[in-house]
């Protein structure tokens, strides 16, 4: 009896669940015909106007035709300062960056101070007037411990500038 117990229960919730859904679906037609959906339209998409590309006949702006042109400009209007620079003989200081020269000690030979620059490893002798550096630099005063010197530069608006520099004593630590 035990065993046809659990059997039987099983027996009697199959039967309790008819395979008669006509009641469900009557429910859901009748909810099909009185839910009107709400649904808003969409707009039309706007109208799509084509703008030409007037700017294709122009000059390229990293075209070689462009950057001709500016240098024609800025040798028609040269700058009086970098003018006498070009113009004139270089030096063999003016090869090498003013950053890779260091002063080791000044000297001075009948009243006119000298100063003497180390650049790879060779001693050179140099006085006021002399040009070093890649800047366009010229010695303009001799001190014991520094040498002042004028450098001509670009600014950032492409202007060429004077700008002041030094060259500092290097003394060797001990």
């Amino acid at each position: 009896m035990r065993r046809a117990t659990p059997a039987l229960l099983t027996l009697l919730a199959l039967a309790a669940c008819s395979p008669d859904h006509d009641e469900l679906r009557a429910w859901m037609e009748q909810q099909r015909r009185e839910v009107k959906p709400n649904v808003t339209p969409l707009q039309p998409p706007k109208k799509f106007d084509p703008e030409p590309y007037s700017v294709a006949q122009g000059v390229e702006p990293f075209s070689q035709q462009k950057l001709t042109v500016a240098l024609k400009q800025e040798a028609r209007q040269p700058n009086s300062l970098l003018s006498a620079e070009l113009n004139r003989r270089k030096e063999p200081l003016e090869a090498y960056p003013l950053d890779s020269m260091s002063m080791v000690g000044s000297v001075s030979k009948q009243g006119q101070p000298f100063a003497l620059l180390r650049v790879d490893n060779l001693l050179y002798q140099v006085k006021v007037g002399d040009y070093l550096g890649q800047n366009y630099g010229r010695i303009t005063k001799i001190a014991e411990t520094e040498i002042a010197l004028r450098e001509i530069v670009q600014d950032a608006a492409g202007e060429w500038i004077e700008r002041p520099a030094t060259l500092q004593l290097q003394e060797k630590a001990r």
